[in-house]
């Protein structure tokens, strides 16, 4: 496209209003109908793949010590070395790298990548998770190029595969500092309700900017070195003041060092917008999750989502795809879904809902604390769950802002058991969104070793573990731009406490069974589309109720007269059955249900031997009135999914 060649021939654009003159009225990849065809996979980009995993071993989890080398200057692998290269370096990940990963993706089944912020950072810090942005107009030069971005955005759609940017539009990167006699000090002062004086921008090195700014100076575009563009309110409490109300103060304060936007001054909204449009027209990308949209009043995202889905229009892509991190849980995100209407399509489920969903996939919870979250009227955000395209299930994230600092299979009782979780988010109502490494069971090092780890289950670092397993970190500072600029007093932040072996194994058990639960979803619109009811479950010929932690869940999607009925075994440990219910008005006594999916056999599909292998029937049976099939013996963190429309 003439718009993308003539953008990649320069270097990247000062300033979005005058130097860009985006495309309208051409055609670009269009959007999908429906999301809720999809399957998602999150990535933080510095954490994923550098490309380079064939000159790394594949991990052996049964000997975890041996990866973990001494330094070269001898000394012994410290845990306190692991996390700090976990929690203040950029590991080496990058844009090429997940190219190379599309293949292994794509096996998966997974169809729409979302990636973690990609615009430029400050070049003296390492804020690899991408969120304080420098320039929003480039690519941060450790996670590659322009070039990079577009060529992985149209590798993925010649895969048939989508890509989601995650932008951020409420605040940047610690680009200037306050005066040095605010309170507080002029990195992080105390909030004040007014405003304070503007100090100075920064410099590369961090220090205050003499003369002109160069490219990692100050801010960038130009525009956004406009002094009134920033709220300067300094550092509050971003949980203080009422949801609705746009002057609260979690929607003025800085996070932390983070400068709050000031998107009523005239132009910042425009111009923040041009610069996410220019992203969209450059890269061909679907969608956008949005950062922080908590902080912004419900008028300003209004706006910047509505400009943002018309222009994307204009280019062909009717269904652009706008997601909104909405922290504080059921109650501030139904307020945006409800405020934003069609201007955002959905809310990532990262609230009380999330805890739910692990918690009964563990069978440490009933499975009505996860499905009562479907029930309009009796879960606040139930009414937009219940349509299925509103939401975004998550097991795993990057930051979880709700419990511990954990990803679901630290503490499992079964090597596997992530794929029963997997499941509960592939067949029930959302859009499934599956956290990168939880295909190879990523929670970190063994127990015995994790009294050694400061803040563990506190920090963010031990829910990023780098998957391709470098050696060492990049360099600190703008040093580590080089990619061959290494940190050899620390090992690598890699999987399971280990430095210089990956775990990108397709063999690997989790793996193998969400690729089968993928497909089937795939293939079977009714575990897209179909309505959703919990079953109840008998046991011992007692009476048909739901049941308790730990035992069968077991739910049906019905389409038309379709059903699939799913059921999975969250104990850990030990088989568990049921006579499950299912459609008495689809399903007459001695009609059959075929088991179509059975995880334990798509594990070891020749050498399986066990219980309801794929195409059994299963007869329909009835008892005082209500139709149900036996399942009996289900292994531990299994799932069946059976239909009386093989």
């Amino acid at each position: 496209m003439t718009f993308v060649r003539d953008m990649l021939s320069r270097p990247r654009p000062p300033r979005i209003r005058h130097d860009v003159q985006l495309p309208r009225r051409v055609a670009y990849y269009p959007s999908p109908v429906d999301w809720r065809d999809e399957v998602i996979y999150f990535l933080m980009v510095d954490r994923f793949s550098d490309g380079q995993e064939d000159t790394r071993p594949l991990l052996d989890r049964r000997y975890l010590a041996a990866a973990r080398p001494a330094l070269p200057n001898g000394d012994p692998w410290r845990w306190d070395r692991w996390a700090l290269s976990g929690g203040e370096r950029f590991q080496g990940g990058t844009l090429r790298g997940i190219i190379s990963k599309l293949g292994y993706l794509q096996r998966l089944g997974i169809t729409t990548l979302w990636l973690s912020p990609v615009c430029k950072q400050r070049v003296h810090l390492d804020t690899y998770h991408g969120y304080a942005i420098q320039d929003f107009l480039d690519v941060d030069p450790r996670f590659g190029t322009r070039q990079d971005l577009v060529d992985l955005v149209s590798a993925a759609h010649e895969r048939g595969m989508r890509v989601l940017l995650d932008i951020v539009f409420q605040h940047t990167g610690p680009n200037w500092r306050y005066p040095p006699d605010v309170p507080g000090g002029a990195d992080m002062p105390r909030y004040t309700s007014g405003r304070y004086p503007f100090g100075s921008w920064v410099d590369a090195a961090g220090a205050p900017l003499v003369g002109i700014p160069d490219v990692n100076d100050a801010a960038w575009p130009e525009e956004m070195r406009t002094i009134d563009y920033y709220t300067r309110a300094g550092a509050g409490d971003l949980g203080a003041g009422a949801i609705d109300d746009p002057d609260a103060e979690h929607k003025r304060s800085d996070f932390f060092t983070l400068r709050d936007i000031n998107l009523d001054a005239p132009g910042a909204l425009t111009d923040l917008a041009l610069c996410y449009k220019y992203w969209i027209a450059l890269t061909d990308c679907d969608g956008f999750r949005i950062d922080t949209l908590k902080h912004v009043s419900f008028e300003q995202a209004r706006n910047f989502c509505g400009t943002i889905k018309e222009f994307a229009a204009n280019l062909g892509k009717a269904n652009f795809f706008l997601v909104g991190e909405v922290a504080g849980g059921d109650f501030a995100a139904t307020r945006y879904l409800d405020a934003l209407e069609r201007n955002l399509n959905a809310a990532l489920d990262i609230g009380e809902m999330r805890l739910a969903l692990g918690d009964v996939a563990k069978g440490l919870a009933p499975a009505r604390a996860y499905f009562d979250g479907f029930v309009p009227g009796l879960a606040i955000m139930g009414s937009h769950r219940n349509l299925g395209s509103r939401h975004i299930s998550i097991l795993d994230d990057h930051d979880h802002v709700f419990g511990t600092k954990l990803r679901f299979s630290t503490d499992v009782m079964s090597q596997h058991h992530a794929a029963a979780a997997v499941a509960l988010q592939l067949f029930t109502l959302g859009i499934p969104c599956i956290y990168y490494g939880t295909e190879q069971a990523l929670g970190g090092p063994e127990p015995s070793e994790r009294q050694w780890l400061p803040e563990w289950g506190r920090a963010d670092r031990y829910l990023r573990e780098a998957m391709f397993g470098p050696l060492h970190p990049r360099a600190s500072g703008r040093a580590g731009i080089d990619p061959q600029a290494l940190d050899t007093s620390l090992p690598g932040f890699g999987p399971f406490g280990t430095a210089g072996h990956h775990c990108f194994d397709e063999r690997f058990p989790v793996y193998l069974r969400i690729a089968a639960l993928a497909a089937l979803r795939a293939a079977f619109p009714v575990l897209r589309h179909g309505r959703q009811y919990l079953r109840p479950i008998s046991n011992f010929n007692q009476p048909f109720a739901f049941p308790p932690a730990g035992e069968i869940v077991a739910w049906s999607r019905i389409l038309d007269d379709e059903e699939a009925l799913c059921v999975i075994n969250p104990n850990g440990l030990a088989a568990r059955g049921g006579d499950v219910v299912v459609d008495a008005a689809l399903n007459r006594p001695g009609d059959t249900m075929t088991v179509i999916l059975n995880t334990a056999q798509a594990a070891d599909p020749d050498g399986y031997d066990g219980l309801y292998p794929k195409g059994r029937q299963l007869t329909v049976r009835e008892r005082n009135g209500t139709s149900y099939v036996e399942i009996r013996n289900l292994p531990p963190a299994e799932t069946l999914v059976l239909t009386n429309r093989p």
